[in-house]
């Protein structure tokens, strides 16, 4: 821009939380993005590909009960146990499963199970929801559902059911205009081939997963056109094939998505089949391939700004 008296502004935004917290939802919310007029952004994965797919939006919420303590063997009929009410939750949860959509998805973990001593009425207990649906809507409609249930739980176990909701997110809305252009930038950029160690620490990571997780792996990215079978690193660019429908996961840059032009790439940074949230993932996060996939991502994001800002 400076050395070609080009007029026009670029922010690096550092986003905190992304998994888990949503930071990017709360940012927008502040108004973080206003003013901005395209924003490119990019993640870590095993393929050097545009992601054109949308996402599933989502409600991450807090169940807490109260009850009443008490001797489970001298006074159990004093007690009124708020661990009952949790797991009647999400028994009543897991039937409600069989009545959404196919791609809503509902997770749960114990976060609070009232303590240790079977000899005790638990008298607080929490659990922690994750409901995701492909639209904001659906989503909600499921959690509206869900507290539904929490209601009856509470009911049925005369305890008292508080909400807190932790964090959400919304469906990622893909630009086709803004997509074409750094996939266009991600061609132009470097995609060194990998050196024998390289390859050599990736077919470790490979024969790590089970035979199921290579065959799900493979299968999934068959659907960009290329056989990969025999491969532990990718050393291409996968075909640009925009998708009409949602990935199985979540993305705060969904909500960047809604108040501002947003395209995403993926660089490949670990081996075929590495599973996200894994020893996998972590342990091939310093690599010599992970850092060239950092530095592919950087020159598509700069050259995609650099044909926008010039066309």
């Amino acid at each position: 821009l400076e050395e070609n008296h080009l007029p026009g502004t670029v922010k690096f935004f550092g986003c905190p939380a992304e998994e888990g917290g949503s930071g990017k939802t709360f940012m927008v919310r502040e108004g973080v993005f206003n003013g901005v007029d395209i924003a490119l952004t990019w993640h870590p994965a095993t393929l050097n590909s545009i992601m054109s797919l949308s996402s599933l939006a989502n409600f991450q919420v807090y169940f807490r009960f109260e009850g009443i303590s008490s001797h489970a063997a001298a006074s159990p009929h004093l007690g009124r146990s708020a661990l009952d009410a949790v797991e009647l939750m999400n028994q009543g949860v897991n039937y409600l499963r069989e009545h959404v959509i196919p791609e809503a998805r509902i997770h749960y973990a114990y976060t609070d199970t009232g303590g240790i001593s079977p000899n005790v009425v638990q008298a607080n207990a929490e659990v922690l929801y994750l409901i995701r649906a492909p639209k904001v809507k659906q989503a909600e409609d499921i959690f509206k559902r869900v507290i539904k249930i929490a209601e009856g739980a509470a009911l049925m176990t005369e305890t008292k059911m508080t909400m807190r909701i932790d964090k959400a997110c919304s469906n990622y809305i893909p630009n086709r205009s803004l997509e074409k252009v750094l996939y266009e930038s991600l061609l132009d950029s470097k995609c060194e081939q990998p050196t024998e160690d390289e390859i050599a620490f990736a077919k470790g990571i490979w024969e790590s997963l089970t035979p199921h997780e290579q065959e799900a792996d493979l299968g999934s990215m068959r659907s960009f056109g290329s056989e990969f079978a025999g491969k532990y690193l990718v050393d291409h660019v996968s075909p640009y094939q925009p998708v009409d429908k949602a990935m199985s996961g979540s993305t705060d840059v969904a909500d960047v998505s809604w108040v501002v032009p947003t395209a995403q790439l993926g660089a490949a940074t670990c081996a075929i089949g590495t599973p996200a949230h894994t020893w996998q993932m972590v342990a091939q996060g310093k690599s010599s391939f992970a850092h060239k996939g950092m530095l592919r991502a950087a020159e598509a994001m700069a050259k995609a700004a650099i044909r926008m800002l010039t066309n």
